[in-house]
């Protein structure tokens, strides 16, 4: 039986190795986030002639589908060929094709994709032929690059249910293979490992269902479209969803033989003499050296089939958890961007380690409950002290490796998120040090150090099947009330109850920790953000350099917009009045002014200012505009409106690190 057990964990670890090497075979270096980089024709620019085509290049591979790119005509009608593909086959590239004699005026094209890390991304811009003119945009044809409120809620609780389920299945298995076999046979820590694996699969299976939805900006409605369900299995993070679900299958099978093989007794050991009333206990101690040597040689060769079971079963799992690992770390920002070659196995490694700390902490919290004894708390000490080392080296380099600057770190939403993440671990090891100076202080008392042995309790005395007694089924249900909680009040001595609630503290802040760090997946990098924001001077240049005429000012045609605005903070700028004017104020491109005056009447400075332009009526835009500073407290720039209506300005003010605002106006065009 033993051969036979050996052979299945064997086979279970060719398994887990070939779906590995199939995993990791497809990931390859590219940037985090797509941006987009340039298009053709130039965004708000006026071409002599009907382009045959509309090309759009972005800053890394992008996965196209039917509807990526549309062209509408100023009536709103669709003007592309449709299906649009890659230009020349560069994976970096969208291009669709446009039906031939189209006539003068403003085109919208509306554009998304999903970049190599697995997020969408969207858009739209507009250009015209020979001359600028009103145009209509119908809702449902223009597509943002946000996923339906509902649908990005479930994606995300998804996403993070699935990451501490991973913590959960991983750490508890290792916690009894190393820590404590014992555990094996507890039905806590057997609900555990099937709650992480239970929750794991029903996470996967939502996330797969939802990834079409959230990518196109649909409703929760689509989550049971096959048809988008086959499209996300195309893509690379529906591969690695397929393949956590082949690998949860295998997992099931690990779990069935962590359980039997470990759930086993042990088989105790011949006594010398071949009888077996001739054992210790009734020893006097006389007994010669060489026998005591021979009972230890007995001993440890009836203990060699559950080590070489454990030695099996811990390599297994340690396979098993890399593959898991996997298929977040192939489909997510280590897996593009700079040193991928390393940034992919240190990125499993920070998984591990994770979930070594964590789903420990949760097996700890059940051991501590079935009264476990200071060694096997000192050993998961240990492991947790190496998980957090582990954690702490991989954690600096992927922050270098997403950040890019200092600046970064408190001027993009992943720095935030970054330093949010920081401070939570922080608070962790803080918990994590008064859990040592428990574990310290249960050491010191060896009656409270040992193990507490389960209650032998006396089992119910039968009721015959059709007694009715209340009384006596009372009387029952409170023996076994007694039989179930037999050793938990023997073993929860003051010093044990301290322990238990610091690193119940402590897993309660790693929920915290691991919904930030789903937030933070979901973040475009800084050293990204910072690309989109020198991506976003292009489009300013871009015109010129094509030979885009540059809007002409009418005197008497400018509309002076005034937006006091209030950042709530206390430097000089966080209040005053933000002035935007326009000329000519008619559809197509407008001339932008903005200026920025302190309380005092005086031009203040911002770190960061941005423009847009919004049409409700018509759901266009935003329309950002690419400013140029002019001096302390002014920018410029062109804006391109398409359509007459009634517009919304927003400026977006930021006065320091964490004070920000957005005033907006409306004003009429045409």
């Amino acid at each position: 039986m033993e051969k036979a057990a050996h052979r299945r964990i064997a086979g279970l670890l060719g398994t887990l190795g070939a779906l590995l090497a199939l995993m990791l075979a497809g990931a390859g270096p590219a940037a985090a986030h797509a941006t987009l980089e340039s298009t053709d024709p130039h965004q708000n620019s006026v071409v002599a002639t009907a382009p045959q085509a509309v090309t759009l290049t972005f800053s890394e591979s992008v996965s196209l589908s039917s509807d990526s790119v549309r062209v509408l005509d100023p009536a709103g009608k669709a003007v592309d060929t449709g299906n649009p593909g890659h230009a020349d086959g560069r994976a970096d590239t969208a291009r669709v094709g446009l039906n031939g004699g189209l006539a003068n005026g403003t085109y919208t094209v509306a554009w998304r994709a999903v970049s190599e890390d697995s997020h969408p991304i969207g858009g739209a811009f507009t250009f015209s032929i020979g001359a600028p003119s009103d145009t209509s945009v119908s809702a449902t044809a223009l597509q943002g690059a946000k996923a339906d409120g509902l649908v990005s809620a479930l994606y995300g609780t998804g996403r993070t249910v699935a990451y501490a389920a991973f913590a959960l299945l991983a750490g508890v298995a290792a916690f009894v293979l190393i820590c404590w076999p014992d555990g094996a046979t507890r039905r806590r820590m057997q609900r555990l490992l099937m709650t992480g694996w239970t929750a794991l699969l029903a996470s996967t299976v939502a996330v797969l269902m939802l990834r079409g939805p959230y990518e196109r900006g649909s409703g929760i409605g689509k989550a049971l479209d096959l048809s988008l369900v086959r499209a996300t299995l195309d893509e690379r993070i529906g591969t690695a969803l397929a393949a956590r679900l082949l690998l949860l299958a295998a997992s099931g099978v690990f779990l069935s033989l962590l359980v039997g093989q470990l759930g086993q007794p042990a088989r105790p050991a011949a006594q010398p003499g071949g009888t077996g009333s001739a054992g210790s206990a009734g020893s006097t101690g006389d007994e010669d050296a060489e026998e005591a040597e021979l009972r230890e040689l007995e001993q440890r060769a009836a203990e060699r089939p559950q080590r070489e079971t454990r030695l099996g079963l811990g390599v297994a799992g340690l396979v098993l958890s890399i593959a898991l690992a996997a298929t977040w770390v192939g489909a997510d920002h280590a897996s593009v961007g700079i040193q991928v070659w390393l940034s992919l196995p240190l990125g499993m490694l920070h998984l591990i380690a994770m979930a070594l700390w964590l789903g420990g902490l949760a097996a700890l919290l059940v051991a501590l409950r079935e009264g476990v004894g200071a060694q096997v708390v000192d050993r998961f000490s240990k492991i947790a002290f190496g998980s957090v080392a582990v954690l702490a080296a991989t954690g600096v380099y992927q922050s270098w490796r997403g950040l890019g600057s200092w600046g970064a770190l408190t001027g993009t939403e992943y720095g935030r998120l970054l330093l949010v993440k920081t401070g939570c671990v922080a608070v962790m090891l803080g918990v994590a040090w008064f859990s040592r100076t428990w574990l310290a202080r249960l050491r010191a008392a060896p009656a409270e150090a040992a193990e507490v042995e389960r209650a032998a309790v006396p089992e119910p005395v039968g009721v015959a099947a059709g007694s009715e007694d209340p009384l006596r089924q009372a009387q029952l249900a409170r023996q076994q009330a007694a039989r179930e909680s037999a050793g938990r009040e023997r073993g929860l001595t003051p010093t044990r109850a301290g322990l238990r609630r610091s690193v119940l503290v402590e897993a309660l802040v790693a929920v915290a920790v691991l919904v930030v760090t789903t937030m933070l997946t979901n973040s475009p990098p800084g050293r990204v953000a910072s690309e989109v924001k020198a991506g976003a001077a292009a489009p300013a240049a871009g015109p010129a350099a094509g030979g885009a005429p540059a809007p002409q000012t009418e005197p008497g045609r400018t509309v002076e917009l005034k937006l006091p605005y209030d950042t709530k903070g206390r430097t000089p700028n966080a209040k005053g009045t933000a002035t935007v004017t326009l000329n000519p104020a008619r559809t197509g491109p407008n001339e932008v002014h903005l200026a920025l005056t302190g309380a005092d009447g005086q031009p203040v400075d911002v770190p960061e200012v941005q423009l847009a332009f919004t049409l409700p009526d018509r759901d266009l835009g935003p329309l950002p505009v690419a400013l140029t500073p002019e001096g302390t407290g002014r920018w410029s720039g062109t804006a391109q409106l398409p359509l007459a209506g009634t517009w919304v300005v927003s400026v977006q003010i930021r006065s320091s690190d964490i004070d920000q605002t957005t005033p907006t106006q409306q004003f009429k065009i045409g």
